[in-house]
């Protein structure tokens, strides 16, 4: 046989070859097969690999075979695509039936939101409404919030987590540990800084903890995202100028932390005279650390303030939406207070009236 010849036998019998280990593999992948535990709850760990994933399948018996699911994740690229959770799969099942189940993420699974701006005490609450966690009290979450360890390395001036529990949303499973979660918080965050922030920091020469400090404030005052860099110009310019920030989040913030926040949304004279390092009425220069968790745009926003001569703020009262106007006139500022003061009275009386018309009319019902 010329060389010609078997050049083309051989491509010949590769393509058939080829071709029947792929239908093979076609027919794994979609031909349903018992489960050998139907009713049993398949642990789907955070943070594992697909091999690490399609491993615990097999070993659970929800694919007979893990090579061909293997390969075909790895084809698709959907591995980061893959959701962790607690599962359950139908018998029959097909390891393609499987693995859409595991991309949708299984519904009614156990999740914990922290929001933008949430503080240690908002985040204790949230994980002790987590019944997996098994939580008894904020107290025990508070504790695993006020240690440093996951932290030390980045911020060795941190005094707790407090701002670095990034927002998002964390998948509880039946066997995860309250400090697991807290660890994979943190461990996003450091993700996040050395993706998007750490090199700008050190371009500005500014630790972590100066950028994270000034991040919670402006996360905690700003309610539109388009103030963010504009209250950021704000804080910057104050501590230019040598002049305590004023930052009614932080007052608050002090007051919380010694017990004594009337959670009423007011601040009274009783918090503005709190001697306190987070008290920015009290003190120059920021608080001794953080005031909240802020998110990306907020961490951005610290470390890409506008460029203006703004030196005060306050809440505009011809919008509902949380904006400021801004000054950098002490007077006009003045006057921007004495509107919103007055503002503030008006609604307070128009809901004193609605208040005594419906007690009117409840009288008057039988």
């Amino acid at each position: 046989m010329k060389p010609i010849q078997w050049i083309l036998l051989t491509t010949a019998l590769l393509t058939v070859g080829l071709t029947l280990f792929l239908g093979c593999i076609w027919h794994e992948l979609n031909t349903a097969v018992d489960i050998r535990e139907p009713d049993a709850v398949v642990n789907v760990p955070m943070g594992g690999t697909p091999d690490e994933i399609v491993r615990v399948l097999e070993q659970k018996g929800v694919v007979q075979h893990a090579w061909p699911l293997k390969m075909y994740i790895k084809l698709a690229n959907a591995g980061p695509l893959l959701k962790a959770g607690d599962y359950t799969f139908k018998s029959p099942s097909s390891p393609v039936e499987v693995l859409q189940k595991l991309e949708l993420g299984e519904q009614g699974a156990n999740k914990i939101t922290i929001v933008e701006g949430w503080n240690r005490w908002d985040i204790a609450r949230a994980m002790v409404a987590v019944k997996p966690l098994k939580l008894s009290s904020t107290k025990q979450a508070l504790s695993l919030i006020s240690s440093t360890a996951l932290i030390k390395d980045l911020d060795p001036d941190a005094t707790s987590l407090e701002g670095y529990i990034f927002p998002e949303t964390y998948f509880v499973l039946s066997n995860s540990h309250a400090d697991e979660i807290i660890a994979e918080a943190v461990a996003f965050f450091k993700k996040v800084w050395q993706k998007d922030l750490a090199a700008q920091a050190k371009a500005e020469h500014m630790t972590v903890h100066q950028v994270v400090t000034i991040a919670s404030i402006i996360e905690t005052e700003a309610k539109l995202k388009e103030e963010r860099p504009v209250i950021a110009s704000v804080i910057y310019n104050r501590l230019q100028k040598n002049m305590p920030l004023g930052m009614d989040s932080t007052i608050v913030y002090a007051s919380k932390l010694s017990g004594k926040w009337h959670d009423d949304g007011k601040v009274y004279q009783s918090d503005i005279d709190r001697v306190s390092p987070y008290n920015t009425r009290k003190i120059v220069g920021l608080p001794i650390g953080p005031v909240a968790c802020p998110g990306l745009a907020s961490l951005q926003a610290a470390l890409h303030p506008a460029q203006s001569n703004y030196i005060y703020y306050v809440r505009n009262p011809a919008r509902n939406d949380g904006a400021h106007n801004f000054y950098s006139d002490e007077t006009k500022f003045g006057e921007g207070v004495q509107a919103l003061r007055d503002w503030e009275k008006r609604r307070d009386e128009l809901e004193k009236q609605d208040k005594q018309k419906k007690i009117v009319v409840k009288k008057g019902t039988k």
